[in-house]
């Protein structure tokens, strides 16, 4: 692409993560998307593709993309999200260079059906922390690797989240303050369970907790690689017999179901997980209808 083009995507992605506070990695996957989506065009159109080239993508350029990307293997969802991306960016561009983007934002997005999250059953997911302690042979690793998905079942909190907690952080506040995607900041309760869990693991840890390092150290003190996590779940869960999807974000989900088949509010749980929408704390906590109709009906001042 030329050097103008080159310089609009860079000055966008400024955008997106000065003005919208986007986090890094949706700034990642925001430049690969529509990168992918300027080279194919480039090569489409057999020319270098500039300011004025981009303007005049027609609907029929749109279509070869995207049969090209489902040729490739791209699934439908993985497709929606590269297509929002690109017209993300080109409703910026649009504005900024006065052209007519119709033909790039009038595209329709390919359908899929959403998976809903399979949360643990609660007895399930209290196995699921009592055998992750069972798979590291030094007391303190069992001890950390325990703490981690503590605070994952307990708290509601991403592995990302509980990974991003620093020596500051300790000990743990009663509510913890949450930096989650996008910068958002959201206020979460801290069970005696995760203290207690955090607290055994401060102690027994070899590294002190120092306000500016990781809280959960690696074996050689550096931050924990949230991989490490990921595979002491699924030795666990192959222990316990439990499927592929009892994994780390799926203690997260088991914390939004349990909460409400408890008679939580839908709101509040929103809350408590970070989400933007309340759709999407429906889909997390896997909310049948019946149910949505009886938290609706207890908490409508109409009903």
């Amino acid at each position: 692409m030329s050097p103008a083009l080159s310089a609009a995507l860079a000055d966008w992605l400024d955008t997106e993560r000065a003005l919208k506070g986007a986090a890094e990695n949706t700034i990642t996957a925001y430049r690969a998307d529509v990168a992918g989506f300027l080279s194919f065009m480039t090569t489409h159109q057999g020319d270098t593709l500039g300011l004025a080239p981009i303007a005049r993508i027609s609907v029929t350029d749109m279509r070869s993309w995207m049969a090209h990307e489902r040729g490739a293997g791209v699934g439908a969802r993985s497709l929606a999200r590269k297509l929002s991306a690109v017209k993300t960016f080109y409703r910026w561009l649009s504005r900024r260079e006065g052209f007519e983007p119709t033909a790039v934002l009038s595209t329709r997005s390919p359908k899929y059906t959403r998976k809903l999250p399979r949360p643990l059953a609660e007895d399930a997911a209290r196995a699921m922390i009592d055998t992750v302690e069972l798979q590291a042979r030094d007391g303190w690793i069992a001890a950390r690797d325990v703490a981690v998905v503590t605070l994952l079942y307990g708290c509601g909190l991403r592995i990302s989240e509980a990974l991003s907690l620093t020596g500051a952080d300790y000990p743990l506040p009663q509510p913890l303050r949450i930096t989650g995607k996008g910068g958002k900041e959201r206020i979460v309760p801290v069970i005696a369970a995760a203290r207690d869990a955090v607290a055994d693991y401060v102690q027994l840890c070899p590294y002190p907790a120092e306000a500016d390092a990781p809280l959960f150290r690696g074996a050689r003190g550096g931050a924990l690689n949230a991989r490490l996590i990921q595979k002491v779940v699924a030795q666990s869960r192959m222990q316990l017999g439990l499927p592929a999807t009892a994994t780390p974000h799926a203690m997260r989900h088991s914390f939004a179901t349990h909460l409400l088949n408890k008679g939580g509010d839908l709101r509040a749980i929103q809350e408590l997980l970070g989400h933007a929408s309340l759709s999407t704390t429906q889909a997390y906590t896997a909310v049948d209808t019946a149910r949505l109709l009886e938290v609706y009906q207890a908490a409508h001042p109409k009903a």
